[in-house]
């Protein structure tokens, strides 16, 4: 049979993008269902009550922990595979410590997210490469395991990570407002505050400061 996926994500377009792309490449899965918000993908998952949530992390009205938090207790048989643009060791840490079995990015190819859909709905956790590192550190039961928190990162919104980390990367304004489905003119706001936050001076500084920070 095939696995029942529900898709939580702020963005229209690329719920459609998934959506469509699913229906067309496989039979494995089935989506069953979509949302754009946390209220909406409560009161979704439990109407249809699916297999696997597949889920943004950051949405504007409390993200996916929020719904992990909801959900959890009402219909804990219901999997969850965080499925964002972050890589972020924070984020990863925080929606798996939430109770998400699994954290893919959206540079994954279709077929992979197939399998990873499958995977987590047999019981199997599964992340995308280099993350499963962050969880083993955060996770392990001994001295000197990696800190999953920094006191001059915390200053930074999501969104303002996420920007961060592709202007990071040598993505141009442009680039990065259509990764992130925003327009140019947020982009510069985003990098100002992120400038203004950090008391660096122009984009090579804070693509050093990020990648101290491996959030590149």
């Amino acid at each position: 049979m095939s696995v029942r996926v529900f898709l939580v994500d702020d963005h229209a377009l690329f719920r459609a993008g998934v959506k469509a792309e699913l229906d067309t490449i496989t039979d494995e899965v089935d989506v069953v269902g979509e949302a754009g918000s946390v209220g909406e993908a409560v009161a979704g998952i439990a109407h249809h009550k699916p297999d696997v949530v597949l889920l943004d992390v950051h949405m504007p009205d409390g993200g996916g922990a929020e719904v992990l938090r909801q959900i959890r207790t009402k219909i804990p048989e219901v999997t969850f595979l965080a499925l964002s643009v972050s890589d972020a060791a924070e984020d990863v840490i925080n929606v798996i410590r939430a109770g998400a079995r699994g954290y893919v990015t959206k540079t994954i190819s279709s077929q992979e997210l197939v399998r990873a859909v499958v995977r987590v709905s047999e019981g199997d956790a599964v992340f995308s490469p280099r993350l499963a590192g962050f969880v083993l550190d955060a996770f392990a039961d001994r001295p000197g395991a990696a800190p999953i928190s920094d006191p001059e990162l915390d200053l930074l919104t999501p969104r303002e990570r996420d920007v961060l980390r592709l202007l990071a990367r040598g993505y141009a304004y442009k680039e990065i407002a259509s990764e992130l489905f925003i327009s140019v003119k947020t982009v510069e706001t985003h990098v100002s505050s992120v400038l203004r936050k950090t008391q660096l001076s122009n984009r090579y500084e804070l693509s050093r400061w990020a990648t101290d920070r491996r959030l590149v």
